[in-house]
């Protein structure tokens, strides 16, 4: 009985989590122009009015450039913090690496209006800028997470071994110390970067219209006229997300770089 019940539970919490993206999925190929599900005649009109009008290719460009230049200024910023936490092994240490992880135990609204205000101040707010760096800033706490766990991984004999070669402080680093850590520092940009595709709140709150991000887009197109093309907008994140944690799992074991246990 236990055993069932168990089941039942895996069961409706799987199709909890299923449903709603067929339903999406249905809908982004419905060749109708209001929103009804299921499709009656299935069409890759709304795909191709995503990928093909100004209107939505712009937005889709700035948030491809700003995940691409967030999750470079959030791994640098993750890497060098954990370098010097390695090295120094304080209690000073924990305590900066404590308050890294303080951006994800606010609420997004504080650290949204937080940083709208703070942009206001400095002449920024409403520049591309201000959006890269917010987005680098605020998600740092996943790479300095995960690339925390490379540096607790490595071997201090490996390190012996390379100063015993005579290997400088940055040899060490660049030859040794950096090709261990890669695999997480590579994982820890894929996720600021999907993160970063998907936000909404930060984007609006530091730049408004200005830079008109996809979930602004969306926004914008449910708040002024739902049309299915904000279903196959939604799609397209699924997939870019979906996508992005295959490749990282052909070429490492992701698992194990986000903290999970095989046993």
């Amino acid at each position: 009985m236990t055993l069932f019940l168990k089941r039942v539970f895996v069961c409706t919490i799987g199709a909890g989590l299923i449903l709603p993206f067929l339903i999406v999925a249905g809908v982004s190929v419905n060749s109708a122009s209001n929103i009804s599900f299921p499709p009656q005649e299935l069409s890759l009109q709304w795909y191709t009015q995503l990928l093909t009008e100004p209107d939505w290719l712009r937005p889709i460009r700035n948030s491809l450039v700003i995940a691409f230049f967030a999750g470079l200024i959030a791994v640098s910023i993750a890497l060098a913090a954990n370098y010097v936490l390695w090295r120094l092994k304080s209690g000073f240490g924990k305590l900066v690496f404590g308050l890294g992880l303080g951006p994800f135990m606010l609420p997004p609204i504080i650290i949204a209006m937080g940083a709208s205000v703070f942009w206001a101040e400095m002449g920024w707010y409403g520049r591309a800028e201000a959006t890269v760096i917010s987005h680098g800033v605020f998600f740092v706490t996943l790479p300095l997470v995960i690339i925390a766990r490379g540096f607790a991984a490595l071997s201090d004999d490996v390190i012996e071994a390379s100063r015993t070669m005579g290997a400088t402080p940055w040899q060490t680093f660049a030859k040794v110390i950096f090709p261990l850590v890669l695999p997480y520092a590579i994982t820890g940009y894929a996720l600021v970067a999907i993160i970063s595709v998907n936000e909404y709140l930060i984007s609006y709150m530091v730049s408004g219209f200005a830079v008109e991000t996809l979930p602004i887009r969306i926004f914008n197109n449910v708040r002024y006229g739902y049309t299915p093309v904000v279903a196959s907008a939604a799609m397209g994140f699924a997939l870019l997300t979906i996508g992005t944690l295959l490749v990282l799992s052909m070429f490492t074991d992701l698992l194990k770089l986000l903290g999970a246990s095989r046993d």
